[in-house]
């Protein structure tokens, strides 16, 4: 009698294990209702329209940007239990205000350490696991790089953008 219950037993644990994992690694939802959309006019100039119609513009924002390319690339290991499971490799470019790129090479030093830091806190919280090219999971890495090199060279930073990213299991 065990011998014939035992198989649908564990069809019904590993169905409700599937089930209760599909729903904790659903994707959280698209936000569908924006509160302002950004548009950038041909004389450069920000403008922020909200939903009521009112314009603001943002003066602060770079009118003319240029890239620069950090001169080395990033490499995180991805730690296991006891020794290193992966390694990430990553090229990242800045988008500044144009002449600041002098700014930028001359404080790179510090930008690699703060963007190092907060790729090791990523891999940490698991963010180069599994599919981690995923859109939300590279959104959340490019803030923290935003914020981390705004930390650094202030408003004269538009965007980091990762230009090449790749892991290696070992």
């Amino acid at each position: 009698m065990i011998k014939k219950l035992l198989p649908i037993l564990l069809a019904l644990i590993g169905t409700g294990a599937g089930i209760g994992a599909g729903i904790m690694l659903k994707p959280s939802p698209a936000p569908e209702d924006l509160a302002a959309v950004e548009c950038v006019p041909p004389d450069g100039e920000v403008h922020h329209e909200t939903v009521d119609g009112e314009e603001a513009v943002d003066v602060d924002a770079p009118t003319q940007t240029e890239f620069v390319k950090m001169s080395n690339q990033f490499i995180i290991p991805i730690m296991g239990t006891e020794r290193v499971q992966a390694m990430v490799v990553a090229s990242l470019s800045l988008e500044v205000r144009t002449g600041t790129t002098e700014a930028v090479y001359s404080r790179e030093p510090k930008l690699r350490d703060v963007f190092l830091q907060v790729m090791f806190d990523h891999a940490n919280i698991g963010g180069f696991e599994g599919s981690f090219t995923k859109s939300d999971r590279m959104d959340i890495l490019r803030r923290s790089l935003v914020d981390a090199a705004r930390a650094v060279l202030g408003k004269d930073v538009a965007d980091v953008l990762i230009t090449e990213i790749a892991r290696q299991d070992t």
